[in-house]
């Protein structure tokens, strides 16, 4: 049963309904494009960036490392205008930039050679079923992304998170199927890239929530690169007043001594 009801158009009501509550979304309105709702969300900004801002695995140097969201993913050189477009994806190998200087505006299976490591789809009311596996291909149409996942780019993580519930579901290839874990708590460990993908609660660029980030094998968070350059300006302040007060505490036993000399 899904979990995003519908809820436009909304009667009128005294005393009136919060905008939260009466405003349409992008998935109560129709779109030009009938294979795609609407855009995507705020959220669908927000999350992605943050898993590209923490996807750094230590076993690779950050110039072998890619990520991309929202961006088309060519997947068959026999039908080259078919593509799916995950939420986010990471993929190590492959060189970050175009020819060292270039940024992507695709990412183009049979030219990269390598299939990203992990998927991850944020779900919504548009794309939920899909999503999750549960809608079948139809005859003379691409296949779905669940298909194309598991069975064509053989993407060995999958991962699906759903935000209205706070709820992360990890797959996991076995025998060239998906086979989810079973998660006693929401963390999922990758060895091959020595991360793990969990749900943190914290404030990420003003928000505070439950958020998708990555972690280390100590279990720590990966910070960002802005919450990096914060613990190095905290830990220089830190230094800075332990040498003080050392400086001040040598000045103080400088002149107790002067002091008992006398």
């Amino acid at each position: 049963m899904t979990v995003f009801p519908r809820k436009y158009p909304v009667e009128q009501s005294e005393p009136p309904l919060s905008p939260r509550e009466t405003l349409p979304t992008m998935y109560d309105l129709p779109s030009e494009n009938p294979e795609e709702p609407g855009l995507p969300d705020e959220d669908h900004d927000l999350q992605p960036a943050l898993l590209r801002r923490t996807f750094l695995p230590p076993n690779y140097p950050p110039e072998l490392v890619f990520s991309g969201s929202a961006l088309n993913l060519y997947y068959d050189v026999r039908h080259q205008n078919w593509y799916k477009r995950p939420d986010w994806f990471g993929v190590v190998g492959v060189p970050r930039l175009y020819d060292g200087h270039d940024l992507r505006m695709s990412y183009v299976i049979w030219q990269e050679g390598v299939a990203p490591f992990v998927v991850v789809e944020l779900l919504s009311p548009g794309t939920e079923k899909e999503d999750l596996g549960e809608t079948q291909k139809k005859k003379n149409q691409p296949p779905t992304k669940w298909e194309v996942y598991e069975q064509i780019l053989r993407v060995p993580y999958y991962i699906v998170f759903n935000r209205y519930t706070d709820e992360l579901r990890a797959f996991t290839l076995l025998s060239g199927r998906y086979q989810e874990l079973n998660l006693t708590e929401p963390r999922i460990w990758m060895p091959q890239i020595e991360l793990g993908l969990g749900l943190w609660q914290g404030e990420y660029q003003g928000i505070e929530r439950i958020w998708l980030r990555w972690y280390d094998a100590e279990g720590n968070w990966i910070p960002t690169d802005t919450e990096a350059a914060l613990q190095r300006t905290e830990a220089a302040q830190k230094q800075a007043e332990m040498e003080r007060q050392r400086a001040e505490a040598a000045v103080a036993l400088k002149n107790w001594r002067s002091d008992c000399g006398n």
